[in-house]
C-alpha cells in the first residue's frame, strides 16, 4: 500500500528511530497538513526545501503520535494542575510533536518576510540614476526660466 505523505516508513525510522505503521503516517500526515496550511495534493507546487522540512514534520509526528493515547479528543488546554504539580503548555503542545513544530516552523511561508518599498532615489531606477542632485544630470533635464525677463 502506498501511503500519500511527505515521508515514508524508512524514513520515520532513519531519522527518529521508530518503527511506524503506514496508519501512524497517514495520521501524522493529516495532522501536519492541518498545522501548515498545506495538501499532499499540492505537492508540485511546494518547493524541494520546504518538501524536505514537511517530510521531517510528517517523520516527528508519526513517531511522537503513537505514545498520545487519546490525541483526537483533547482539550485545547494551555495550563494543567493536579495533586500539586503544575504544567505549563504551548497552544499546540498537547497536539503536535515538538520536534514536528521545530520543523514546521523552518517552512519558507512560516518565516518572517523583510518588505522592501521600492524608491526610484534609492534604488537608482530613475532616469536621472542613483542621484537625481549630481552635475552630470543637469544636460538630462530641461532648463526654463524662472520669470522675469523673456
Amino acid at each position: 500500500m502506498t501511503v500519500e505523505a511527505w515521508t515514508d516508513a524508512a524514513t520515520v525510522l532513519s531519522v527518529t528511530g521508530v518503527d511506524v505503521t503506514d496508519g501512524s503516517i497517514t495520521q501524522a500526515q493529516a495532522d501536519i497538513e492541518i498545522f501548515t496550511g498545506r495538501t499532499y495534493a499540492d505537492t508540485e507546487r511546494i518547493r524541494s526545501r520546504d518538501l524536505y522540512w514537511l517530510g521531517r514534520a510528517v517523520a516527528y509526528q508519526a513517531a511522537w503520535r503513537p505514545g498520545q493515547p487519546g490525541i483526537e479528543s483533547r482539550m485545547d488546554t494551555t495550563a494543567q494542575s493536579q495533586d500539586g504539580v503544575s504544567a505549563n503548555f504551548g497552544p499546540d503542545a498537547v497536539v503536535l510533536a515538538p520536534m514536528a513544530a521545530r520543523a514546521i516552523n523552518r517552512l519558507s511561508w512560516r518565516r518572517s518576510r523583510t518588505v522592501h518599498i521600492r524608491s526610484p532615489y534609492v534604488d537608482g531606477n530613475t532616469w536621472l540614476g542613483p542621484d537625481p542632485l549630481a552635475e552630470g544630470n543637469d544636460e538630462s533635464q530641461p532648463w526654463f526660466p524662472m520669470g522675469g525677463a523673456p
